[in-house]
């Protein structure tokens, strides 16, 4: 399902600011997916019935009973020993490097934004070239007490070794269970044999603009700091991805934040301090944090399977706008406008039709165009579910089978089963479709398989592949669905071949890139 924005700029969006002011990502690289002036996908996590995370612990519990006590000493005492410095190496091939890589069109006013970023990220090589190595540093935070940690996906995107630094000094290496870039969120795992002390995630949905919040994090490579302020305002929408559901805050929030738990006064998680507002890199008094209600149930998905699962529908919507309500004889302006309405999608069986209003969703309403794809990330696949349209001046009921999002569903390649092709390069692929097609902004032309996860430290990833790459050929064979690649990886791995040959094509520029059979 997808959206189209047609109301005016927000003010948060960059070509709305002053020349010189950004958004950008508050650690060590940036992974925003850009909506500009155009349909972005909306999808759904669905939470798994058998895992979930701690409601409580016993941090929390010290820390609520100290909370009447004047100023913070105590509840940052209590939470502290379960928040991380996470460090993280890679090398040049394997990081990101250019802002085409952002599929920024070459008039975009992020466009010089970005190249001044990228210079200047250090995740990033300055000099050196391929196989220079590079660093970063971010912050996480321990939920479990056998040692999940959850940090932000740019934090560790393109990392060949992570390494969480516990409040104690140790040092644990770290490995990566699963990634949801739409949400920008990572989840990570260490192995020790001693309790951890963990934190939980709390509510917030009752989080209101004016309570305190504490950020604990990593700023600058500067472990353990701890700021304070106020929850700014609630929903906002920065337009970093489809899910935009961000807690404004004041609490400074600065480079190596990222990742870092944001506490209410109880000592519980109430965000994930992921993005900053500034011209410079430093903190303004603006940050962005997911709200613990839009991270946990992702977390817990990544920790039962390693990969989030989400619903489709198979519209592309848009805002009712005050004139559209009165043409379409709406008493206010409410709803998702449809505009189109993809073949036989779950909205096309349900009877959906272009120029409908959705009005409910599984009897929710819709009062604003973001409701209804946050409605439909609480759906699962398969389920039957009501919705309501306005249709010729009255509402009507209808019913619509959610499917999964075509090609979504991925796992980490090499955490399937071993006898899986794709892992044995590092990769996780899908068959193009067009939805996919539209996201990764593939041109119609181009046929092949696409690369729609790299494994962190694969041999995919060392020479240069990310997601949105698509393999035209292995070897001398065009693979155009994935059962072909993998046939082709299998003939190769049967000749004893150190490596496959892939031709690659990259927003349409091509080349051919050996990658070792493992």
């Amino acid at each position: 399902m997808q959206e189209r924005r047609n109301h005016s700029p927000a003010p948060t969006k960059d070509h709305a600011r002053p020349a010189g002011q950004r958004f950008k990502r508050s650690a060590v690289a940036l992974a925003v997916a850009l909506a500009v002036g155009g349909l972005t996908g909306i999808a759904a996590a669905r939470l798994p019935e058998a895992t979930h995370l701690p409601d409580s612990s016993p941090l929390v519990t010290a820390a609520s009973a100290v909370q009447s006590k004047a100023g913070f000493a105590e509840v940052v005492h209590a939470v502290q020993p379960a928040v991380v410095n996470v460090a993280v190496v890679g090398t040049a091939a394997s990081t990101r490097r250019n802002p085409p890589d952002l599929q920024l069109p070459d008039n975009s006013p992020f466009r010089e934004f970005f190249e001044r970023f990228f210079e200047q990220s250090p995740m990033l090589p300055q000099r050196g070239g391929p196989g220079t190595k590079t660093q970063g540093v971010g912050s996480g935070f321990i939920v479990t007490p056998d040692g999940y940690i959850v940090t932000n996906h740019h934090v560790i995107d393109g990392a060949e070794q992570v390494n969480v630094v516990l409040n104690d000094g140790r040092r644990l290496t770290a490995e990566l269970r699963g990634v949801d870039p739409k949400t920008d969120l990572a989840l990570l795992k260490v192995e020790t044999d001693d309790v951890l002390p963990y934190v939980t995630f709390g509510d917030s949905d009752t989080a209101r603009a004016g309570d305190w919040v504490l950020a604990i994090g990593n700023p600058f490579g500067l472990g353990g700091s701890v700021t304070s302020g106020i929850i700014s305002a609630r929903g906002r929408d920065i337009q970093s991805g489809p899910y935009d559901d961000y807690l404004q805050i004041d609490a400074p929030i600065n480079r190596g934040n990222s990742g870092g738990p944001l506490f209410d006064l109880t000592g519980q998680v109430i965000g994930v301090n992921t993005a900053i507002y500034s011209p410079t890199g430093g903190n303004v008094g603006i940050g962005f944090a997911v709200p613990a209600a839009q991270a946990k149930p992702v977390i817990e998905q990544l920790m039962a399977n390693g990969h989030v699962e989400r619903g489709w529908l198979g519209v592309q919507i848009q805002t009712v706008t005050d004139d559209l309500a009165k043409s379409l004889g709406l008493p206010r302006a409410e709803g998702a406008l449809v505009g189109e309405v993809t073949p036989d999608s779950p909205a096309a069986r349900a009877g959906i039709q272009v120029g409908d209003v959705i009005l409910s969703f599984n009897e929710q309403q819709i009062s604003e165009l973001k409701d209804l794809p946050r409605l439909v990330a609480d759906t699962a696949p398969g389920a039957k579910t009501p919705l309501s349209v306005w249709r010729d001046g009255k509402r009507q009921s209808l019913h619509a089978v959610i499917k999964r999002t075509p090609g979504e569903k991925v796992t980490l390649a090499g955490k399937t089963q071993e006898t899986s092709e794709q892992a044995k390069l590092g990769l996780a692929v899908a068959a193009i479709t067009p939805e996919l097609r539209e996201r990764f902004k593939i041109a119609g032309d181009v046929r092949g398989t696409l690369v729609v996860e790299v494994e962190s430290g694969s041999a995919a990833e060392r020479r240069g592949l990310k997601p949105g790459d698509v393999i035209v050929r292995a070897g001398r064979t065009p693979v155009a669905a994935p059962a072909a690649l993998a046939s082709e990886v299998q003939k190769a791995a049967a000749a004893e071949q150190d490596n496959v040959l892939l031709l690659v094509n990259r927003q349409g520029q091509q080349w051919f890139v050996a990658v070792e059979v493992g």
